[in-house]
């Protein structure tokens, strides 16, 4: 659970301060300088434990399409808050990318989904659709009308 957690409070961090550089550089800047920061915790990882480099060849290709398939996604992320996406909006909505997980590994893996899957699922979307709507607002909480 404790890494669970990690993820939940670095993750959600990480949000709000790619959507900060993203304010004052460009979306490929931003991603760059944040794929340069991945080197050190990587070099850390393989010092405190040793990789062992001998792969098969589909090992070393999936793993490479991954990390493509991952960086595009992630630089796509940049690009939704570059372009003045909110980070209440993009961050919950990129994070639903998992769904996309289950779409290819039902047909692809032969995994089974179940009901309850199913209904996560679509109150999932549901709830992308929810976040994205930005209707007007009739009501200014917070404010002091004023009298004319």
């Amino acid at each position: 659970m404790i890494y669970a957690l990690a993820v939940l409070v670095l993750s959600g961090l990480a949000g709000v301060t790619q959507k900060l550089s993203t304010d004052y550089i460009s979306a490929e800047l931003s991603f760059a300088v944040c794929s340069i920061a991945f080197l050190p915790v990587g070099l850390l990882i393989m010092w405190l434990y040793p990789v062992n480099w001998k792969l098969s060849s589909a090992a070393w290709l999936l793993g490479i399409v991954g990390g493509v398939l991952s960086g595009l996604g992630g630089l796509a992320s940049f690009a939704a808050y570059h372009s003045g996406g909110k980070a209440s909006v993009v961050t919950p909505i990129t994070a639903m990318y998992p769904m996309v997980t289950v779409a290819f590994a039902v047909p692809l893996l032969h995994e089974q989904i179940g009901i309850r899957q199913v209904a996560g699922i679509v109150l999932a979307l549901l709830a992308a659709l929810a976040i994205s709507y930005e209707g007007e607002s009739k009501t200014n909480i917070g404010t002091i009308p004023v009298v004319e």
